[in-house]
């Protein structure tokens, strides 16, 4: 199996040249448990790569690091030129985050919610940035409503007009279309597409939706107790396990099987 191990030399100039996310020999420990076991990766600017694995593969906490909520054990972590966590105030309000699972205050409406965190990360046009997330994002309908009376998926689009308030250059996804319908998954995907295309933004997007990393992603780290197991192309690891889906991928690495190279 292809195993990234090598240590990254990490640079600390915020340049053009340098990656979104610079990361080497991390690991973090909870007591008995590595959670995260010595994985190094460099993602490029204005790429976009899915961090694939099962239940407990360490990629929540992987992107926890990576945002600086949560401390490593040891290894060095880079996001846009800056160590993390020390350099975190240089870099925290250009990036962003999404995930259904984290609620926003229950009892303030989507529009309070916006322009609470809007205010947060201090966006000059604030009040036209949520217009035009609401158009974008088809909000316009639940604008004024509770956040706890939302549906799951009317509760996913807000969680990502929130990723995106402030144009984020990089943009840390978890499982971005969970609880939508199919075709309101392809109009969020098209969003992100477009958004990408237009800002040069990075995304790192964590999803357990194959056909949705296939055709978002330039590439796939696939974790698997705490290490990384494959590191590639999504065409590139197919061909590695003579498959012809992700999926097909993800259940040879979840059980074990080995590689199979393509005839």
């Amino acid at each position: 199996m292809r195993r990234n191990d090598t240590a990254l030399s990490l640079s600390t100039a915020d340049s053009a040249g340098s990656a979104a996310i610079e990361v080497a020999d991390l690991v973090k420990l909870y007591k008995a448990t590595r959670a995260v076991d010595g994985i190094s990766f460099r993602i490029a600017r204005g790429s976009v790569t899915g961090l694939l694995g099962g239940n407990g593969a360490g990629k929540t906490t992987t992107i926890a690091m990576i945002m600086g909520l949560v401390l490593p054990t040891s290894g060095r972590i880079h996001v846009l030129g800056h160590a993390m966590p020390g350099q975190s105030a240089d870099v925290l309000g250009r990036m962003n985050f999404q995930s259904p699972y984290v609620d926003m205050p229950m009892r303030l409406t989507v529009r309070q919610n916006l322009m609470i965190f809007g205010r947060l990360y201090a966006v000059a046009d604030l009040r036209e940035r949520i217009a035009q997330l609401v158009a974008d994002l088809d909000l316009g309908d639940f604008l004024d409503r509770a956040n706890g009376k939302l549906s799951a998926g009317q509760k996913t689009r807000v969680a990502l007009a929130k990723a995106l308030i402030n144009r984020p250059e990089l943009l840390l996804l978890d499982e971005p279309t969970a609880s939508l319908d199919p075709d309101t998954a392809d109009w969020v995907r098209h969003h992100l597409e477009t958004y990408r295309n237009t800002h040069g933004a990075t995304i790192l997007l964590a999803s357990h939706n194959m056909l949705e990393v296939e055709r978002l992603c330039d590439r796939v780290i696939i974790m698997k107790r705490g290490r990384i197991e494959d590191d590639d192309s999504p065409d590139a690891i197919m061909a590695r396990y003579n498959r012809t889906t992700l999926e097909q991928v993800f259940l040879d690495v979840a059980r074990g099987r080995i590689q199979q190279s393509a005839p």
